[in-house]
């Protein structure tokens, strides 16, 4: 399996991002997918994830800023992100929400960079 995240950059804060995760080469529609964030200095965390029937969960550093969505047909799975903030700053990842050992190998990600 491939991922494949874009549609970071460098943003001002209040400001908003659409990332995208291109996943080729597995079953993408029977599996929970989530995006992770690891800032500086920080082990990767799970900020927002999305099942195969469609239910989120969000973090709480996150809940109503940021959604997820996905398109099935595409297999692309998305994170809006919305009034960005400085902590928001880091390298943004999609894998499958699952325990660590059944992850798919991980992509480069796409760094978002809020400016205060």
């Amino acid at each position: 399996v491939q991922l494949q995240a874009s549609g970071g950059g460098l943003v001002q804060a209040g400001g908003s991002l659409r990332l995208s995760c291109a996943v080729s080469g597995g079953i993408f529609t029977v599996n929970n997918i989530g995006w992770y964030r690891q800032a500086p200095g920080t082990q990767r965390e799970l900020v927002a994830s999305i099942t195969s029937g469609g239910n989120t969960n969000y973090a709480d550093s996150v809940k109503g800023r940021f959604t997820i969505s996905r398109d099935n047909v595409k297999k692309t799975v998305f994170l809006q992100l919305n009034s960005l903030k400085p902590e928001d700053t880091g390298v943004y990842y999609c894998n499958r929400n699952s325990p660590v050992n059944q992850r798919w190998n991980w992509g480069q990600g796409t760094q978002v960079t809020v400016s205060s």
